[in-house]
């Protein structure tokens, strides 16, 4: 996928506009694992979320391919979203969004904040993908799907920051949405020749890409009906299956109790805020846990933007309904 000199190049491009992220060794996680924990915080990144590092590449890349490009168009559940406002806005470009009716409220409003105009259509984001990419048909705006290699580009370098820091993980847990967050960890493992296994996590309710990478082909779902908003997706992305699909050493899936579980934990044991995909990371590695004993194991924290009023739910001890 990526050389080492590119994944350097994108590292340099990405620090240009954000500092590297937090790896820290969490002892109270250690405890509940049996395991040392190196947790990679990309929810302390500028927009609260790994994506603001595709956001930052991808755009560097329109501007240079593409100068005669007045702006853009996507669809989001918001981090991806915030991404792409955050670094369109800050060169000059209309962001238009799409995101699906009832989307979180706050991150929706941060969306509006970075200078996006959002769009709400249909009940999930498959059904916003499908407008902003027509929409990208008929008007005068550039379409940014889900997966494109200069979005990769910029995500592999939190994989980037955390192999180099540790290269002696024995395995990496990452959770999956449309895929971009797993196949940048596996594109910088592979490029740094670190040896970890690397896990992906999905709910139990959005199963998509454990479906299709245990079929070898695209298996869409009836529906993607979890809190963990980052993860809710039923149509899967091919070329991110391509590379997750051989990468991964396999899928595991969560339940929403486990998701809300780790929230919990996160916040009791590192007073960090993990939005529900944040979470899942460490939710399936707490339902592995026999097979990591001893072992040193990384989680990607891969968001904090989780509304008021479900962390609030959550730290009840109650599950937010989707």
């Amino acid at each position: 996928m990526f050389t080492l000199s590119e994944l350097q190049d994108s590292a340099q491009l990405v620090h240009r506009h954000m500092a590297p992220t937090p790896a820290h060794d969490w002892p109270l996680l250690a405890q509940a694992l049996g395991a040392r924990v190196i947790v990679k915080h990309e929810n302390h990144a500028p927009t609260g979320a790994f994506k603001v590092r595709g956001g930052i590449t991808f755009i560097d890349w329109l501007r240079r391919t593409h100068p005669e490009c007045r702006g853009i168009v996507t669809a989001t559940r918001g981090n991806h979203g915030q991404s792409q406002a955050r670094a369109a806005v800050a060169a000059g470009l209309e962001a238009r969004i799409v995101v699906p009716r009832g989307n979180a409220s706050e991150k929706n409003a941060a969306m509006r904040a970075y200078g996006a105009t959002l769009i709400e259509h249909g009940d999930d984001f498959d059904t916003a993908r499908e407008l902003a990419m027509q929409m990208a048909e008929t008007e005068p705006l550039f379409p940014v799907p889900p997966f494109h290699h200069e979005l990769l580009r910029g995500v592999a370098s939190y994989g980037y920051e955390l192999f180099t820091a540790h290269p002696d993980l024995d395995v990496v847990y990452v959770p999956i949405g449309c895929g971009s967050g797993i196949c940048g960890t596996i594109a910088a493992r592979d490029a740094l020749g670190a040896k970890a296994r690397v896990v992906g996590v999905v709910s139990e309710r959005a199963q998509t890409a454990k479906l299709s990478a245990e079929a070898g082909q695209m298996i869409e779902t009836p529906d993607a009906l979890t809190f963990a908003d980052g993860m809710a997706v039923r149509v899967p992305v091919q070329a991110a299956l391509d590379i997750y699909g051989p990468g991964a050493d396999h899928i595991g899936t969560v339940s929403e109790d486990d998701i809300a579980t780790a929230i919990r934990l996160y916040y009791t044991a590192t007073h960090n805020l993990a939005e529900g995909a944040g979470a899942a990371a460490l939710a399936l590695a707490l339902k592995e846990r026999e097979q990591l004993q001893g072992r040193k194991v990384g989680l990607i924290l891969s968001g904090g933007n989780i509304d008021a009023a479900w962390f609030r739910s959550v730290l009840a001890g109650e599950v937010p309904q989707a």
